[in-house]
């Protein structure tokens, strides 16, 4: 590689805030940039029309880190303080180079395309395209089964959250109540065309993740330890494996780069955005979980949401109140690559009609409704969705197709995309590459799906199928009356 691109590529990551300010200053390129920029002030761009580095910025960091802020702490207490740290830190890392590398894929894709003067006007360019145009069609199966299977339990943790939390605030309507009304409230989301109008939700997204991140550290900390408090894990190999797969689980949140990079006016500046997103989600997600496992220990074990330990207090309910609204547009996140898939299949990807497309896209909605009232297991969901999709859609998938796509010396020569600076031989990039797919599928897919799937059984025989209230305190009866005494 010439060392003036090893300069550059290097300022991008050394300055990448300073690249994002020159992105927004340049303008933007690509079909965004040909039709509406001379606009680029309007209001309605401005909260609606997103396409900035900015703006990928936002959405990664928002979608990454939603509800599963709530469940880091029931990991840390089957981890225990140190593993939890070690493990946020590996997963994210790990998770911010499968990110660059589907950002590579999609790049090599979309290069070769218009080199066939292929159009995607009024088209999104999914993952399983990706590798369909790359690798061939069973790819692209595998591709589409995974990515899809994903998103849809994605979007049934969404949720499962929502009914979780609303709960602490409004214990009235039991759970499963709870999650009618937000599945009914999610729907509305198939008015959102495309992630070019996240721009607005994803920057409250992530302001309301980081007043809840924020809110959990504080609290814990001036809350103090619990009586009797114990830090007793890791105890349990089960319980190891299932806390390190929602951590997993949590830095997997990538399932949508492709349709955030095609939102982009200039997709080839994603290839750092994602791991900067990284660093300000462990911001969030390091204190909160430490200091909530630092003030409640092992009650957490039967606790996985950390709101539950907490008192309530005005601060809570706002912090209740602003994850429901983060975990709608994080469902709207989740769904609208499923959208897309179903537009396609029935041939109204095309259309500009909203309306149409709204119709068209209700189906979708319904399986999810109907799978988060029947498996309402807030936590262990999440390590058994790592363990089984998570692996494959997001780390050992990239991964392969990275290997296999640039395999042959015609096919390295002639790469839109060179090695990285900081791994600048293709050999060491294949190094890495086989180290993801072979410690993700032992140790996440092998282990974790053995160690998920125990936990998730467990709950399935405690609270049963379509569980009314999962976790709820149970209502103490009324204290017997005191007996008369007769004179």
């Amino acid at each position: 590689m010439p060392p003036q691109t090893q300069t550059e590529e290097a300022a991008i990551v050394a300055s990448g805030i300073a690249a994002f300010n020159s992105e927004m200053e340049q303008g933007g390129g690509g079909k965004e940039a040909e039709g509406g920029r001379d606009s680029a002030f309007t209001m309605k761009s401005i909260l609606w029309h997103g396409g900035s580095a900015w703006d990928a910025w936002f959405s990664c960091a928002s979608n990454q880190v939603a509800q599963v802020l709530l469940t880091l702490p029931y990991s840390f207490s089957q981890l225990g303080m140190l593993s939890g740290v070690i493990l946020q830190m590996f997963y994210g890392i790990m998770g911010s180079w499968t990110a660059y590398l589907i950002s590579v894929l999609y790049v090599e894709y979309r290069t070769r395309k218009e080199k066939e003067n292929v159009s995607f006007s009024n088209h999104v360019i999914q993952w399983y395209e990706v590798l369909d145009g790359l690798l061939g069609r069973y790819w692209k199966a595998a591709g589409l089964a995974f990515n899809c299977t994903f998103l849809l339990f994605g979007s049934v943790i969404q949720l499962i959250a929502s009914a979780s939390n609303i709960y602490y605030i409004n214990d009235r309507l039991d759970k499963r109540t709870w999650t009618y009304i937000f599945g009914a409230c999610c729907a509305t989301t198939v008015f959102i065309p495309s992630f070019h109008n996240y721009r607005l939700w994803s920057f409250l997204g992530l302001g309301m993740t980081t007043y809840t991140a924020w809110y959990l550290t504080i609290a814990a900390v001036v809350h103090g330890q619990a009586e009797g408090v114990a830090h007793s894990g890791p105890t349990k190999l089960v319980l190891y494996f299932t806390g390190a797969t929602n951590i997993l689980y949590t830095f997997g949140g990538h399932a949508v780069t492709v349709e955030i990079m095609h939102a982009m006016w200039r997709p080839q500046k994603f290839k750092y955005i994602y791991l900067l997103a990284t660093l300000y989600v462990f911001t969030l997600t390091l204190p909160s979980a430490a200091a909530v496992y630092w003030a409640f220990g092992d009650q957490l074990l039967t606790h996985s949401n950390a709101f539950s330990l907490l008192p309530r207090s005005g601060w809570r309910d706002a912090a209740v109140i602003l994850m429901l609204i983060h975990q709608f547009i994080t469902f709207g996140f989740a769904c609208t690559p499923l959208y897309f898939v179903w537009e396609k299949v029935i041939g109204v990807h095309g259309t500009r009609s909203i309306c149409l497309r709204a119709l068209a896209r209700l189906p979708v909605v319904i399986p999810i409704w109907f799978l988060a009232i029947i498996f309402p297991f807030f936590g262990p969901i999440n390590s058994a969705v790592g363990a089984l999709l998570v692996t494959f859609t997001v780390y050992i998938i990239p991964a392969l197709a990275h290997i296999l796509t640039y395999r042959t010396p015609s096919a390295r020569q002639n790469a839109a995309e060179k090695p990285p600076f900081f791994l600048p031989s293709w050999a060491a990039m294949y190094a890495v590459n086989a180290f993801v797919v072979g410690w993700v599928l032992v140790v996440g897919f092998g282990i974790g799906g053995w160690a998920s799937m125990t936990n998730f059984i467990k709950q399935v025989d405690t609270f049963g199928l379509f569980a009314k209230c999962y976790q709820c305190l149970k209502p103490q009866p009324p204290p017997a009356p005191a007996p008369q005494q007769h004179h």
